[in-house]
């Protein structure tokens, strides 16, 4: 038998030892049984506590299987990975857990009737009533408020790309990481203080020029990465055919980037659709229907939830409503998030073979 022979049915000793695939589940499942016990052993009655201790088991079970079998050095890397794993169900857990209390809580007056009927002449302490004249009102404030603060948030991220350079460029990307930062309480006080001195009542649009302000930056920041993630190759190639540099950006930069534009949009329109702090300032609130946002006292889903909290004196069919309308406004962002993934799946650059 040649040497050669020989060599090809010797065993391959490159390959070191690996735990099956299904040693992380039977961990996380010996961590979680451990943890329920550790913890009813001390008298611990909350499950995040049992959640974080069985966490915490699982981290160091991994790591001392995967170091006795598969040696410290990959051991290390399964605790990393371990660890993203944990902190995921650290931050899936409470969301679902709120979405499911909402929702919970929610459905018990949620009906035809009440997303079609006002408050009108019912009391916060009684049953009945419904959120309609709130629909109204936080569609026609978010809705002006976008029609505001989305063209001029892409408009100044398009300068800031295209034609920024200087120290006013600078300066406007100092102002909008400012504005990125500020409480929503001192965009609602800028507009109340103008209001004050034009002597003028509350009323819808001026929720909705605070709510703008607010939207503006988180518009400027998304629609300035997606304009960075454009090649300059198509920029240079559009330039190169004589085509001017305004209908470049239009026809070429725009619809490459438009569905993280539209994605970046619809983010600001979620955070100004939950504001309370100005709207409460500004718009007031209105137990009646009012269609005009630029006249009266207007209302909107998340006063109208903090109206039922505050006001309902230990009254269940007040948080009743307050539920039925978290779980409105959740929906309400759910669908504008469908739709700015169908804009941006329709309007995305169709790629070739």
């Amino acid at each position: 038998m040649s040497t050669a022979a020989v060599t090809d049915k010797r065993p391959s000793t490159l390959r070191a030892a690996s735990l099956p695939r299904w040693t992380p589940w039977a961990i996380a499942a010996g961590s979680l049984v451990l943890g329920i016990g550790i913890s009813l052993a001390a008298g611990l009655d909350s499950h995040i506590q049992w959640g974080l201790i069985a966490a915490v088991l699982f981290v160091l079970g991994t790591y001392g299987v995967a170091a006795r079998v598969e040696g410290r050095r990959q051991a290390k890397d399964r605790v990393a990975t371990s660890l993203v794993w944990v902190a995921f169900l650290l931050a899936v857990v409470p969301l679902v857990s709120l979405i499911w209390v909402t929702a919970a809580r929610g459905v018990k007056v949620l009906d035809l009737h009440f997303l079609t009927h006002s408050m009108g002449v019912v009391a916060d302490t009684e049953a009945g009533g419904g959120i309609y004249h709130a629909i109204i009102g936080s569609l026609e404030q978010v809705g002006l408020a976008t029609l505001i603060g989305a063209p001029i948030g892409v408009l100044t991220a398009i300068y800031l790309v295209e034609y920024g350079r200087g120290r006013l460029a600078k300066a406007v990307t100092f102002f909008v990481d400012v504005m990125t930062g500020i409480p929503s309480i001192v965009a609602g006080l800028f507009i109340l203080s103008l209001m004050l001195i034009f002597e003028m009542q509350p009323f819808g649009f001026a929720g909705s020029l605070a709510l703008a302000i607010l939207m503006m930056p988180v518009v400027v920041r998304s629609t300035e990465e997606m304009l960075k993630l454009v090649p300059n190759e198509l920029r240079e190639a559009s330039l190169a055919l004589g085509v001017p540099k305004w209908r470049t950006i239009l026809k070429v930069v725009l619809p490459t980037s438009i569905g993280g534009i539209t994605t970046g949009v619809m983010l600001a329109v979620a955070r100004i659709a939950g504001e309370t702090a100005p709207v409460l300032l500004l718009v007031f609130g209105n137990p009646f229907i009012n269609n005009n946002p630029f006249e009266g006292a207007q209302a909107s889903l998340p006063l109208y939830i903090y109206q039922q909290f505050a006001n309902s004196a230990g009254s269940g069919a007040a948080y009743d409503r307050a539920w039925a309308a978290s779980l409105t406004l959740i929906a309400f962002v759910m669908i504008l998030n469908l739709v700015a993934r169908g804009i941006a799946r329709w309007k995305a650059p169709k790629t070739g073979r």
